[in-house]
């Protein structure tokens, strides 16, 4: 994708909202951005902040991030980037998706999906490198299995105690989803970075 036809100049990017200033505003889920930035601490490593401070160094200086905060793969997944972002000096600005949907539009999962979070990655002169979208492939995955797991235990039970059921089981993987994600986020910008 090349920045000529991008809608994220630089000034468009440098519009975004810091991390902080994102989560202060938000209107619902602030407590689980908070757990989950917190929870990112014991699976983010000295070997992982060391790899993203060499991105940095070989031009990945940026990312973008969109995202809403009623949606749980944002509220899981967008604490992640932002750690990394703290941890190793990365500009990270948030977008919220639903008041931009021409830069979601850049990004279409499958080409069609709108969906969040999605890690956008740029150089310095906001030079286009990767994305990344949603959540881990593992993590999708096993929400089938959980969820396929949860309708057969629970047949005839109501949506509600389905859907708690559920959450649940997500929940209890979150911590390894988390390790998958910063993996998965090695693994693509050391494809897209020339070291």
């Amino acid at each position: 994708m090349s920045k000529e036809n991008s809608v994220v100049t630089v000034d468009r990017f440098n519009s975004g909202m810091l991390y902080k200033d994102f989560v202060s505003q938000i209107n619902v889920n602030q407590d689980r951005f908070e757990q989950y930035y917190e929870t990112v601490s014991g699976v983010l490593i000295e070997n992982d902040v060391a790899f993203f401070k060499q991105m940095i160094n070989a031009g990945a200086s940026k990312v973008l991030v969109l995202g809403e905060d009623w949606c749980p793969d944002v509220y899981r997944g967008m604490p992640v980037m932002a750690k990394i972002a703290d941890s190793s000096g990365m500009d990270l600005r948030v977008f919220p998706r639903d008041v931009n949907l021409d830069i979601m539009d850049e990004f279409l999962k499958e080409g069609e999906h709108r969906s969040i979070p999605v890690f956008v990655f740029y150089t310095e002169d906001q030079d286009y490198l990767c994305h990344w979208i949603e959540r881990p492939v593992i993590a999708t995955k096993e929400m089938a299995a959980i969820t396929e797991s949860i309708e057969k235990k629970m047949p005839g039970k109501d949506e509600q105690e389905i859907r708690e059921a559920r959450r649940e089981l997500v929940n209890a993987r979150f911590p390894d989803w988390q390790r998958y994600t910063i993996d998965e986020l090695r693994e693509l910008l050391s494809q897209s970075v020339k070291i």
